[in-house]
């Protein structure tokens, strides 16, 4: 994302996994997680969107930690339909606990976009409702930004009024109709942008804003 960037590979669950690593230059309120689109159709850490989700994260004081899923750049495996994935995103909150959770304020984020929205709403439920929750259930998740949620395409977990939706008025990937379905099932609601499509083009910084928002009283 920048000069600052780290890369860095942890033992995963399928084999090594490759993290990109961001800082705030103050000091650290939190940790945020953020997950990308899908594998097999050109998503990787390096996505516009999630490098987008991060620098507003990290202009909230978060240190943002971007994983590969397996298979993907520098992670090995290979694509498994969003079930290991989702262990890749356990992997990379254990080992950043492990290694910044100590240093750093309460806060606890998780964020994706696309299929990596719809990965990190399964690991965001299993936390909070302390199903399979590896060991974190003690911490607080204090919230989850959801963009582009593939809600047709790989079916969410439930979500609670910790989660907030971000999405493109004309995104013809994942419809907005279908995202007012999903998110009507829980109240939650959801911030549009107009003249988006899935990928932001040309709209990334009221995108980026769009997340600042979003977790400004979390």
């Amino acid at each position: 994302m920048n000069a600052a960037t780290e890369r860095r590979q942890i033992e995963g669950p399928a084999g090594p996994l490759e993290l990109a690593i961001d800082r705030p230059q103050s000091a650290a309120g939190g940790l945020a997680i953020l997950a990308h689109p899908h594998p097999l159709f050109g998503g990787s850490l390096d996505n516009k969107v999630v490098q987008t989700i991060a620098r507003a994260l990290l202009s909230r004081d978060m240190v943002c930690i971007r994983p590969n899923f397996r298979g993907v750049g520098g992670s090995q495996g290979t694509h498994d339909h969003g079930h290991g994935e989702q262990d890749d995103l356990w992997a990379s909150w254990a080992w950043a606990e492990a290694t910044y959770g100590a240093a750093v304020g309460p806060k606890r984020w998780a964020a994706g976009f696309s299929f990596g929205a719809s990965i990190t709403s399964h690991v965001v439920h299993d936390w909070q409702t302390g199903r399979a929750a590896r060991g974190l259930a003690a911490l607080p998740l204090s919230a989850s930004v959801l963009v582009g949620l593939a809600v047709d395409r790989f079916p969410p977990a439930p979500i609670d009024q910790r989660t907030h939706l971000i999405h493109g008025a004309q995104d013809d990937v994942v419809t907005l109709d279908s995202v007012f379905a999903f998110a009507a099932q829980y109240r939650r609601p959801v911030a549009v942008l107009p003249g988006a499509g899935h990928f932001f083009h040309g709209m990334l910084n009221e995108l980026r804003d769009m997340v600042v928002h979003a977790v400004a009283r979390d």
